[in-house]
């Protein structure tokens, strides 16, 4: 049986997504690393599958996030946005609520197309991100190669933030691995690799835990403008530049972070589930 899917991106941050609320797939983990392998299934930066939301839940669908080794990832920013267009279209509301297992995403689709996604608060505790052991989360004992002293928070998932001049004279491909591996992270991390360019403007290159050097990571935006914010480096509203595209980012006096940023699918089609391991 030929399964339908969705090809989507937010600013190059592509998903392969799958809607089992009318049933479920025997979208298993290994099937999932199956379909986003690049050479050999459709690919993608995340394996995103829409489900019915929990009973009792406020939300309008419940979103499972797989990195392409098939584990399960706690947020995406990007993905969000991307499932929130669909459901506003489903429905004809531009308010939506997405569940995932952070927690609930509130969105509202803009009348230009683009996607707003209150992410949540940033955590700034230690055993929240989580780090191997006490220490101050706006200033990690970690170094690499020309890299020191990054701060740290978790919006879902763990990242690290290493503020650098010069973001594009960096060999991410090289040092991303090794600080996502790093003993500092039990559950390793995504790190960031940011260039303040103005109080309201940054640069970034994010390498993703389990999925290496993406266009743009939402989780990763929202966790440099708090880092950078915290740092005193920025206003809490700034413009952040990723390899894709451009995301609009607050950190709000309660806490919550809001971004916002374009949504497109760039193709649907179907795929026999059956061809690939589960």
């Amino acid at each position: 049986m030929e399964t339908p899917f969705r090809k989507m991106h937010g600013a190059g941050n592509d998903f392969v997504v799958f809607d089992e609320r009318p049933a479920p797939l025997g979208l298993t983990p290994a099937r999932a690393a199956a379909i986003a392998h690049r050479r050999t299934g459709i690919g993608c930066d995340q394996f995103i599958v829409i489900e019915p939301p929990p009973p009792g839940s406020p939300a309008d669908a419940f979103m499972r996030i797989r990195n392409p080794d098939g584990t399960e990832a706690g947020a995406c920013g990007n993905a969000t946005r991307c499932v929130a267009s669909l459901l506003s279209a489903e429905t004809g509301r531009p308010e939506t609520i997405i569940q995932t297992i952070a927690g609930l995403l509130p969105s509202i689709l803009l009348p230009d197309g683009r996607v707003t996604v209150d992410m949540g608060p940033a955590r700034l505790a230690w055993s929240d991100i989580p780090l191997a052991a006490e220490m101050d989360t706006l200033h990690l004992p970690l170094a690499l190669g020309p890299l020191s002293d990054p701060a740290a928070c978790s919006m879902g998932n763990p990242h690290a933030t290493f503020f650098v001049p010069d973001v594009m004279a960096l060999p991410v491909e090289t040092l991303g691995p090794a600080l996502e591996h790093n003993p500092l992270f039990p559950e390793k991390a995504n790190i960031g690799f940011a260039e303040i360019q103005s109080p309201t403007r940054i640069r970034l290159r994010v390498w993703e835990r389990a999925a290496g050097l993406t266009l743009a990571c939402g989780s990763g935006a929202c966790a440099t403008i708090v880092n950078a914010a915290r740092r005193g480096l920025t206003a809490r509203r700034a413009t952040i530049e990723v390899d894709g595209g451009i995301l609009d980012l607050e950190w709000r006096q309660d806490g919550h972070v809001l971004m916002t940023g374009p949504v497109a699918t760039s193709f649907c089609g179907t795929i026999d589930l059956a061809a690939h391991p589960s």
